[in-house]
């Protein structure tokens, strides 16, 4: 069985290097079998997309010159499918190197992704303790966080702590305080974009953590806050007593 494999390979590689069309065809096929066993090899979204792209070409050569028409009518299909792909891969690229560490980034690497909604004033988005399964981006109106009673306005990107929570669960509750528009984006696509781009990643933990920084902030303001309302009252407390021993002395 090996050496009838080993002589129909002999006779084809003979017959090959007598013919120009099948010499191109047989190093088309090889160079794109070589891609796609890199392609086995890749990990992330943008390259592995070049290496079909570029197998689609070989197959399609191969199928043209051999000539297979089932390989080239199938990778014919596949290759502006990739090409598309490739496409809208390079643009998140572009959204996520362009962004800038502010509030303006959300609109510019998100919003081509998130679906829209109007609400009217007194609608809950979530409430706390419900499970963190959608990202939310303010377009109009103003949010207020209820147990806290924050507000704040358009252009503002809530929600993505539940995102990264062990237990998945809302700590707050989000209400309309107007009528608003806001956009959402589901775990699923947040995941996917995540994984065809290893960049919006990082912009989504520079996000929580830009976040987390604020809370801390917010945290630490407090507690110097009470500890000065702490100390006050001790002054005040020990100035009370030291008059209080002056009364009792006259």
């Amino acid at each position: 069985m090996f050496e009838t494999l080993v002589e129909e390979a002999r006779r084809y590689l003979t017959a090959a290097m007598a013919s120009s069309d099948e010499m191109s065809a047989l190093v088309s096929v090889v160079i794109a079998a070589a891609l796609v066993l890199a392609g086995s090899f890749v990990k992330t979204m943008i390259p592995l997309r070049w290496l079909a792209v570029g197998s689609n070409v070989g197959f399609i050569a191969y199928g043209a010159l051999h000539p297979s028409y089932p390989m080239l009518l199938l990778h014919a299909a596949l290759l502006p499918i990739n090409i598309v792909r490739l496409i809208e891969m390079k643009r998140l690229t572009r959204r996520v190197e362009s962004v800038r560490v502010d509030g303006a980034m959300s609109s510019v690497w998100l919003r081509p992704y998130m679906r829209s909604k109007k609400m009217r004033r007194g609608s809950v988005l979530f409430r706390k303790g419900d499970l963190g399964d959608r990202l939310y981006l303010l377009a109009e109106g103003e949010i207020e966080f209820t147990e806290i009673g924050a507000r704040f306005g358009p252009g503002r990107i809530f929600g993505e702590i539940a995102f990264f929570s062990p237990d998945r669960k809302r700590l707050l509750t989000a209400r309309c305080a107007t009528n608003c528009t806001v956009l959402s984006i589901d775990e699923e696509t947040v995941k996917q974009l995540y994984y065809q781009n290893p960049a919006f990643g990082f912009k989504m933990i520079e996000l929580v953590a830009e976040r987390f920084s604020a809370d801390v902030a917010r945290a630490n303001a407090r507690a110097d806050d009470a500890l000065a309302k702490l100390e006050a009252l001790r002054a005040e407390l020990a100035s009370g007593q030291l008059a209080a021993r002056a009364d009792a002395s006259d």
